[in-house]
């Protein structure tokens, strides 16, 4: 019998959605799969080992577009209704324009052979699917044998800690890193979610005339490697500012500042956002989400209610700004480590920590994972585990207490397979380039401390294991580690304040060149990288800066070193021959070999005599207690030198009355941003203070504390969790504030 055919017009959208679907993976398996035979959503998700919740979503996609339909259906033992699927038996004709002369003609002729040639003289192109071969990847990674070597790497490890009663009976796997404590499975959190939309403007923007109003000059997130963006709550781009504060997407119109306000507060019940990135029309939001299941499937009561703490991706088309539409929701069990944004691939890293017990099963023990596109609590059956466990990956010596999922998302496509590679261990810092991603976790083999790097190539969604490494203590955080011409350079302190190093590993992360024992009894404060060049701080009672050049790396040496008091916590650029430091002043202890913290010190440090570093300006502000944002979240760290613009947010503590001691502690009296000229010639002017304090604060650490900055033109934009305020960048004075 011939095949009934579906004439389509280039021009339509249906042409556009088909031509999508078919350069989906998860898409053409599903046809090839059930091409020759029906399959239910079941046998689809076992036969292709995709989850279920991943199989459910593209089904739709395809009976939506009429490439597969129901061909039947039986009753579950349950009383369910089972759908069986089979590939349409439909022949797609795309033609330039499409005529009803054009199709009787194609239908008179379908069951010819010369049906071909009647195709090219119509101007017309003929599509039909044709078995596609499933793409494999080849990479070295060791991966487990069999499900029950899974179960014995953890079970060793779960043996041994019961033998040295370190942690006692262990309910759930829960691992210690980096003096944070990181959850099992956890309760129930609903999830609900809507749009509250702002003042109603036209009813639809025109996006071509409010590009063309965006702003040419804004600030962008502070980031440590150009053309790979990092994740934040507050996002601009000229024009929109977006925004994540209480548990709320916000999307404000920012630009021109005399007509901002808010458009959109997308309520985002039982998801607690975290981080975004924008691309064009697109917004990507990381978060966390609980899930709790008491009901099985068919609804029936279990014995034993499952639950999940997971880590949840959401895509949103921000086209409209003031309805923005959920595309996406993918849930990875596990804790959000930390992303990162290469053109409009983001990559993420979760670490997910299982609950173990005696006689688990190995699927028991994998994370577990969900794909949907909406927002609605999942079932039990949508939870499919993110592996098969001979899938999964390990590295030497296994350290099977957890386990790592490097996973990519487009922001472009919302149909485009998500790529998840997964094996056993912990990150506890990431590192990225524009080609690979390190993750650096921490390790205890024979009783010394040691950091094993872990290296993936990233090409354009696609993840590929590449090699593993190994060096000696442990790392401060992502500015600790750097990739220049091929080589990987990391440095690291061993033991609290023992020894401090730096190591220069290859390609192939094989040791070629070290420096180690460098100031004995402290410990690494602040690095960076600079090229050829790195910049340490290392504290115990006063601030060694020491510039170490790495022109040659297969021996790093240290051209010269600064002792000033005090230590920075972060250094940024100022063109090549000079660096930002922010940080705190000390003083030393009268009894003891320690130095009391101050307040905040910000310093210009001149290095370009490369072996006579100097302090060329610094400013103290406040006394003990004072605070910044800035000290540990770089993000937080505005600074444009061509400007001559650096703004950070303070919380500041001032002793009133005589000071008595070194020890003694300010009171709270300010919170906000300290807004400075600043200049290699003059140091630090500042140009005022701005708040979104209306009164005194016992603590100035409320909701109205400012925790990031922007500028858009000549505007600034300070946000808290209250509101986002606008001040003239000139002369400080305020414009307007917009309430959350």
């Amino acid at each position: 019998m011939a095949k009934k055919f579906h004439l389509i017009d280039f021009g339509e959208d249906e042409a556009t959605n088909l031509a999508e679907i078919l350069n989906n993976k998860t898409c053409k398996k599903i046809l090839d799969h059930i091409k020759e035979k029906e399959a239910s959503e079941t046998d689809i998700s076992k036969g292709l080992k995709i989850p279920m919740s991943t199989v459910h979503y593209n089904i739709q996609k395809l009976i939506k577009n009429g490439l597969i339909e129901i061909k039947d259906f039986f009753w579950s033992p349950k009383g369910n209704k089972i759908n069986m699927y089979k590939a349409s038996n439909k022949v797609f004709v795309f033609a330039q324009k499409k005529t009803k002369y054009l199709e009787s003609k194609i239908r008179l002729i379908l069951p010819l052979v010369v049906f071909a040639s009647l195709l090219i003289a119509a101007n017309v192109a003929y599509f039909y699917f044709q078995n596609q071969g499933q793409e494999v990847q080849v990479d070295n990674l060791a991966r487990f044998k069999s499900d029950k070597e899974l179960v014995q790497a953890f079970e060793k490890v779960y043996e041994a800690k019961r033998s040295r009663n370190q942690i006692g009976i262990i309910s759930g796997i829960k691992k210690v890193v980096g003096g944070l404590f990181f959850r099992g499975r956890d309760g129930p959190i609903g999830l609900t979610s809507g749009v509250k939309t702002g003042s109603i403007m036209e009813a639809s923007r025109n996006i071509a005339s409010e590009s063309s109003q965006k702003a040419t000059d804004y600030s962008k997130t502070n980031i440590q490697v150009e053309g790979v963006d990092e994740a934040d709550v507050i996002k601009t781009d000229g024009k929109y500012i977006y925004t994540l504060t209480k548990g709320k997407l916000v999307i404000v119109e920012a630009y021109p500042a005399d007509e901002a306000e808010i458009l959109s507060t997308v309520e985002l019940n039982g998801f607690n956002p975290r981080e975004l990135f924008i691309e064009n029309n697109n917004l990507l939001v990381f978060g966390s989400v609980n899930y709790n299941f008491d009901k099985n499937e068919y609804g029936e009561k279990l014995s034993n209610p499952k639950s999940m703490s997971a880590m949840s991706v959401r895509l949103y088309d921000i086209s409209n700004k003031e309805n923005p539409k959920l595309l996406r929701t993918v849930d990875f069990e596990g804790n959000y480590l930390t992303s990162r944004k290469i053109d409009s691939y983001v990559y993420f890293v979760v670490n997910s920590y299982p609950g173990y017990r005696d006689d688990v099963l190995c699927e028991d023990i994998v994370p577990r994972y969900r794909e949907t596109d909406d927002d609605l609590y999942p079932r039990v059956n949508d939870i499919e585990p993110i592996a098969k466990c001979t899938d999964i990956g390990y590295i030497e010596p296994i350290q099977a207490e957890s386990f790592i999922t490097i996973a990519s998302i487009s922001m472009s496509d919302e149909d485009e397979e998500i790529e998840k590679q997964v094996i056993v261990g912990s990150g506890q810092n990431v590192y990225a380039s524009l080609n690979n991603l390190y993750i650096a976790q921490p390790s205890w083999g024979d009783g010394s401390q040691k950091t094993a790097i872990i290296k993936f190539e990233l090409d354009n969604g696609k993840i590929k294991f590449i090699d593993e490494g190994e060096v000696k203590g442990h790392i401060l955080n992502q500015f600790s580690m750097d990739e220049h011409d091929n080589y990987f350079r990391i440095a690291t302190t061993i033991g609290r304040s023992s020894s401090n190093n730096l190591y220069v590993l290859d390609k192939n992360l094989e040791l070629v060149g070290k420096l180690e024992d460098l100031a004995p009894g402290e410990s690494i404060y602040s690095v960076r990288f600079m090229g050829e060049k790195v910049y340490i701080v290392t504290f115990k009672k006063v601030d060694p800066l020491f510039v170490i050049d790495l022109s040659d790396p297969l021996n790093p040496e240290v051209l010269g070193k600064l002792k000033i008091p005090g230590y920075s916590d972060y250094l940024h650029p100022y063109g090549e021959t000079h660096l930002i430091g922010i940080g705190k002043d000390s003083v030393e202890a009268e009894i003891g070999d320690f130095a009391w913290y101050q307040g905040i010190k910000i310093a210009i440090f001149d290095v370009s005599d490369v072996e006579n570093p100097i302090e060329l300006h610094k400013i103290i502000i406040g006394d003990r207690g004072t605070d910044s944002n800035a000290l540990h979240d770089p993000k937080a760290f505005l600074f444009d030198k061509d400007k001559g613009l650096l703004v950070i947010p303070i919380t500041l503590a001032e002793i009133r009355g005589e000071i008595t001691s070194s020890s003694q502690r300010g009171e709270f009296t300010f919170q906000g941003a300290y807004v400075y000229d600043i200049s290699l010639d003059k140091g630090f002017d500042l140009k005022g203070r701005i708040t979104h304090y209306e009164g005194e604060s016992f603590s100035f650490r409320g909701d109205s504390s400012i925790i990031r900055s922007l500028y858009i033109e000549n505007v600034l934009y300070t946000l808290s969790n209250s509101r986002l305020q606008l001040n003239e960048l000139d002369n400080l004075d305020m414009i307007k504030g917009l309430d959350f």
